[in-house]
């Protein structure tokens, strides 16, 4: 382990802990008022370590749905991590299987995020650097979900205080943040104008659930016609 690396790795991972604060907390606080207890909750962060899955899984929670739906609906929200990780296997290819599994089990939307860019700046991922930044996440998250879990008894109705937002309203940091990296101002702007207009346009006509998918599909198709043709 190369202890400047992981410290590295811990650093550049302070802007996401910060959003993993707000996130975590409201994510605690919606688990806690959809009925789970505070082990149950930390339990859920350990072993599920997923933002938008826990703020599903509260809310099927809530409505009684079956363990069997709330399984198969969490399996294919989660599918996206293959993909990520897949992303990101080039960087570790020396590295063995278990190390592997190490650094992909930790891996989150918010920390694909920091490292698909560190990759991209520095052409290389150092494994103790990733180490770092997926460990600092995990335990801030939590921690979040804790702390969260601990105050939501007091706090009876999330939604009044926006809360049920801040895990959209993260992914719109992440977003801006990477846009400003990317320095590609005019393309990105397209591709979220589309994205935008199909999500509309679909859940008009089909409903959420396909206008995510559908808007998510087009405008990464869109993206990378954009990035070849330039």
């Amino acid at each position: 382990m190369n202890k400047v690396q992981f410290f590295r790795g811990v650093r550049d991972c302070i802007p996401t802990l910060l959003g993993y604060l707000s996130i975590g907390f409201a994510s605690g606080i919606i688990a806690k008022s959809a009925g789970l207890s505070v082990a149950e909750i930390a339990l859920l962060s350990i072993l599920v370590y997923a933002g938008s899955a826990q703020f599903i899984f509260a809310g099927m929670i809530a409505s009684n749905h079956s363990a069997a739906g709330i399984v198969a609906t969490l399996f294919f929200v989660n599918l996206r991590h293959l993909l990520l990780s897949a992303a990101l296997s080039p960087y570790f290819q020396k590295l063995t299987p278990f190390k592997n599994l190490l650094i992909g089990s930790l891996l989150t939307d918010e920390t694909f995020g920091v490292s698909s860019a560190q990759g991209a700046k520095e052409g290389a991922i150092h494994p103790s650097w990733m180490h770092g930044l997926n460990l600092a996440a995990y335990l801030n998250w939590i921690a979040a979900n804790v702390a969260g879990a601990c105050l939501g008894q007091w706090i009876s109705d999330p939604e009044r205080f926006g809360l049920d937002f801040a895990l959209p309203a993260m992914f719109i940091g992440l977003l801006v943040l990477q846009m400003i990296s990317r320095k590609k101002y005019k393309s990105d702007i397209l591709v979220a104008l589309c994205a935008i207009i199909v999500g509309v346009g679909c859940e008009a006509l089909f409903g959420k659930s396909v206008s995510i998918i559908a808007a998510t599909i087009t405008a990464a198709t869109l993206g990378l016609v954009v990035e070849k043709w330039r």
